[in-house]
């Protein structure tokens, strides 16, 4: 039997297949002829399903419009095609990358026309976070109306990309990654169902791990990988798929990486706190998800030189100088050299010692202005290079520290409602310690009390 894009039946009688590669010309994607036609069938997403669940209510006809926010290959449009189904109701689907304002506003008139006549709309929006304002802001008096049940679905953040107003009006549901026994159970029934190989091929265990491990959750790929490969078995004459006639049919597993969206920043960040965890590994793992994705060099390299300020600082203070020497390099080089720059900056700053002393400081000092603290610059500090300056009282009683023994003397330099503060407490972590007893060491000296009899720090 032939199937329509959404595993339905087609009415059309389909001609007799006699091999697997007939099967894949006369009919469609093996991902879409193994689209689940019922809530049963679907692998993962349990949190979803449950008695009393969301998606529970919503096939049972309790109108509702609804995201679906979740990785790609997860179930989203399988999930609208079934709620549509089941409730009888008329499907529409639109793609936010191909429609534009016209091509929305005539679907929302067509689904008002049939509502009228006592037909509901089920309207599918794929990629919604494409869609512009202005097109969300026509979709809102149809979904708060109720003359469609929205059904959108997203790989993106719906509170970053989507109206407030559209969003409160809907439920936000997140779909979870398929996770290695998911997708094994999905790869083992499509292997033996009539409607994938019909056991017309075999799957080794060792190819059915790789076949699980290069899915990385998502059950599009998977079965895409695993058509390819029962493909490349059938042309090599071989009863079975091996890891070694995967590999030739799968190249190498696609990495999923938005640029522009949560895997963007959910990447980054997992990056940078491996670094401040000290786990080098895992810096160099998310260095490599982001190169292999085709991320800008030049923003890992920028992302590298805050945190050598921000996590490292005065521990390890040369890690901010090979840092901006890589920026430097990866503008000169460019890729795939400058993933050798960007590695050896990722394990300077991971491997460094850690201080977020600076940091701190810099916070406390701002929190102080903010909040209107500092008075006049004290008159000794002034500024005394120009005419009229003397009389004014400006630099008058200053005291030249290269004057003095270690080039210390006492006097202040904070304005008045200041005096107290201190907002650098330097860590004993790496180079910091030293830092610490230098400054220690000098707060002894101008401080008036009888010499320390500890030597002065050797200056770094």
């Amino acid at each position: 039997m032939n199937y329509d894009l959404f595993g339905n039946p087609d009415p059309q009688p389909a001609r007799p297949v006699g091999s697997l590669g007939d099967a894949r010309v006369e009919g469609a994607p093996l991902p879409v002829r193994m689209r689940p036609r019922t809530l049963e069938e679907i692998v993962g997403q349990q949190h979803l399903l449950a008695p009393g669940a969301p998606l529970r209510r919503l096939v049972s006809g309790q109108p509702m419009s609804v995201f679906l926010w979740g990785p790609p290959g997860v179930g989203k449009t399988t999930l609208a095609s079934i709620v549509s189904r089941a409730s009888g109701a008329r499907f529409v689907e639109i793609s936010a990358v191909t429609a534009g304002v016209k091509e929305l506003r005539s679907e929302l008139d067509k689904a008002r026309r049939e509502l009228e006549r006592g037909t509901s709309t089920v309207l599918f929006i794929d990629e919604v976070h494409r869609f512009s304002k202005t097109q969300q802001d026509v979709l809102l008096p149809a979904v708060e109306n109720r003359i469609v049940t929205l059904i959108a679905a997203t790989t993106e953040n719906p509170s970053f990309s989507v109206i407030s107003p559209l969003l409160s009006r809907s439920l936000l549901l997140r779909l979870k990654p398929l996770t290695e026994k998911d997708i094994g159970d999905l790869i083992d029934r499509a292997v033996a169902d009539e409607r994938g190989l019909a056991g017309a091929v075999g799957l080794s265990d060792a190819a059915r791990g790789d076949l699980v491990r290069m899915a990385q959750g998502d059950a599009r790929r998977a079965l895409t990988f695993l058509e390819e490969a029962a493909a490349g078995a059938e042309a090599l004459g071989e009863p079975e798929i091996t890891p070694e006639v995967l590999a030739q049919a799968v190249d190498r597993a696609t990495v999923r990486y938005d640029r522009q969206g949560d895997q963007h920043y959910d990447i980054i960040s997992a990056f940078i706190k491996s670094i401040r965890g000290s786990d080098v590994n895992a810096s160099l793992h998310y260095l490599a998800r982001m190169l292999e994705a085709g991320e800008d060099p030049r923003f890992v390299a920028r992302r590298l030189m805050i945190s050598a300020s921000e996590d490292i600082g005065m521990a390890a203070s040369g890690v901010l100088q090979t840092c901006v020497a890589a920026a430097q390099a990866v503008q000169l080089l460019g890729m795939p050299e400058a993933r050798l720059t960007l590695a050896h900056a990722t394990v300077a700053a991971a491997s460094a010692p850690k201080s977020n002393a600076a940091y701190l400081a810099m916070d406390a000092a701002i929190a102080d202005v903010r909040a209107g603290k500092g008075g006049e610059v004290p008159s000794h500090l002034r500024d005394a290079h120009y005419a009229g300056a003397e009389t004014l009282g400006h630099g008058k009683g200053y005291r030249y520290p290269h004057d003095f023994p270690h080039a210390l003397v006492a006097q202040e330099y904070l304005p008045e409602d200041l005096r107290d503060a201190r907002y650098y407490q330097p860590t004993d972590h790496g180079a910091e310690a030293a830092v610490g007893e230098r400054l220690a060491w000098a707060a002894e000296q101008v401080s008036g009390r009888p010499p320390s009899a500890r030597v002065a720090p050797k200056q770094s």
